[in-house]
């Protein structure tokens, strides 16, 4: 119950943000698997900033759902920053957000591909002044790996958002 608890305030904390601003968040989800969304759902009140999610799990629902180039998958991978700005502009776009949050990675078992390995995920968060893509490494087994990462997308926006103020 902990760590689902860590997680409301994570998602709290980023929608108070939201709010104060008068700005609204799309999420674009692959290796978080709505987890991103989820924590967000939690929170009373969202509905005021937060638009939909989008689960895109697999390439070619990324390219249909979020309008990610093919030839961006062919040429960076699945997993890539460039790949996570592509559905972070993309959900932003669909769902008339002032901002995209995106997440995609290895949460594992597997061996992932010759630029990030288990573990590894990119974020991207697109807004119409403000962009911003990195990758982070996360220790421990699939669930771990998703939690963290949820938590870090919404560290990072919140990050952005304090920045661009």
């Amino acid at each position: 119950m902990e760590a689902w608890q860590d997680h409301v305030v994570g998602a709290a904390s980023l929608a108070a943000q939201l709010s104060s601003r008068r700005e609204t968040l799309a999420v674009a989800e692959s290796c978080t698997g709505g987890w991103v969304s989820l924590g967000l759902s939690l929170v009373p009140g969202v509905s005021g900033v937060f638009r939909g999610g989008v689960v895109a799990y697999a390439a070619d629902m990324k390219i249909r759902q979020l309008g990610v180039d093919a030839s961006l998958l062919s040429r960076h991978g699945v997993v890539s920053v460039a790949v996570a700005m592509a559905m972070a502009s993309g959900v932003c776009l669909r769902c008339g957000s002032d901002w995209g949050l995106a997440t995609t990675g290895y949460a594992g078992p597997g061996s992932g591909d010759e630029h990030f390995g288990v573990g590894w995920v990119c974020f991207a968060v697109y807004g119409r002044r403000e962009q911003r893509a990195w990758a982070r490494r996360f220790e421990g087994d699939r669930i771990q790996v998703m939690a963290g990462a949820a938590m870090e997308a919404w560290r990072g926006l919140r990050e952005v958002l304090e920045k661009s103020t």
